[in-house]
């Protein structure tokens, strides 16, 4: 059976990969240092065929044996987050990725590199390509998560053509689902709960800024899909159906039969004004595409934010 190293394993899509891999039959060790995870989000995976290492893979990095493939999701990913722990995030990028390029290079093991939507910046060509190389303030406050990405995302190709590490790097778009933490910083957790206190929903600019949001089992099999096959260039997985924030906070009103009203506030700096994935290599070369709708998405998203609150 293959065995596995998920970092972030204790993350939102950390998790979600953990739990994906072992009913492939994978033998599966996540590994986190639980800065941003949560070890709930993996208590229910512990078994014999599950192991989890409390580590921060900016430091070396030892296991015993052999490890088939190696899924590196380890870093802050919501604005929260890398807004808070701007450091954390530029070394896991940039150690983070060295450190486990050099154990995919001793063990011979399949990387695969989580990067984001985010390495397009605020794109100046929409829906966005792989070939686009974006458009980014490296100094200003989202620079921390957007470089800390294209510099891990440079390092990987060049392991790849230098040392022949089989790599893959999967450009995420916006996901949602169960085990998103609350009021993170980004849309989804941060209008759920409101709606369901019926409270005002916060919005950051005029809500005319539009997203694609991708259900998180969706993304899962489409990352699997990347990771065993022989493509080695960036592949966008995201859900290709754009909306703008607001039209996402009036459906999540009406899914949640909330009462609350929408409340405008200023725009963060760099914010994206558009993001939308062109998915043409992902159905093209892998056979994937998004399923979830995304009503069936967010009432089961909905469902698990009530169990939280």
């Amino acid at each position: 059976m293959p065995r596995t190293l998920v970092t972030g394993g204790a993350g939102f899509l950390g998790s979600h990969l953990c739990e994906y891999l072992l009913a492939k039959g994978h033998d599966v060790i996540a590994m986190d240092n639980l800065l941003t995870g949560h070890i709930s989000n993996i208590a229910h995976l512990q078994g014999e065929k599950f192991k989890f290492i409390k580590h921060d893979v900016t430091e070396y990095i030892f296991i015993a044996g052999e490890i088939d493939y190696i899924l590196h999701f380890a870093s802050p990913a919501s604005p929260t987050d890398y807004l808070e722990l701007p450091i954390q995030t530029l070394k896991v990028g940039a150690l983070g990725t060295h450190k486990v390029l050099g154990l995919a290079l001793e063990k011979k093991a399949t990387l695969l590199l989580a990067s984001t939507s985010e390495v397009y910046g605020d794109p100046l060509v929409h829906p966005q390509t792989e070939d686009y190389w974006g458009n980014v303030n490296p100094v200003g406050p989202r620079g921390v998560y957007d470089e800390a990405k294209r510099f891990a995302e440079a390092i990987t190709m060049a392991y790849h053509r230098y040392h022949h590490v089989d790599a893959k790097i999967v450009r995420i778009f916006n996901t949602y689902g169960p085990r998103m933490r609350l009021n993170d910083g980004r849309a989804i957790p941060a209008f759920v709960p409101q709606a369901l206190q019926n409270k005002p929903i916060s919005i950051f600019g005029d809500g005319s800024q539009t997203r694609s949001f991708c259900y998180v089992d969706d993304l899962i099999e489409g990352i699997y899909r990347l990771l065993v096959s022989d493509i080695n260039e960036p592949v966008n997985i995201g859900n290709p159906i754009e909306m703008t924030i607001k039209q996402l906070a009036e459906k999540i009103i009406d899914l949640t039969e909330s009462n609350s009203t929408l409340s405008f506030g200023k725009l963060p700096t760099d914010d994206p004004k558009i993001r939308q994935p062109n998915i043409a290599k992902a159905r093209d070369m892998l056979g994937w595409e998004p399923k979830v709708n995304l009503d069936a998405g967010l009432q089961k998203t909905i469902a698990w934010f009530k169990t939280q609150m």
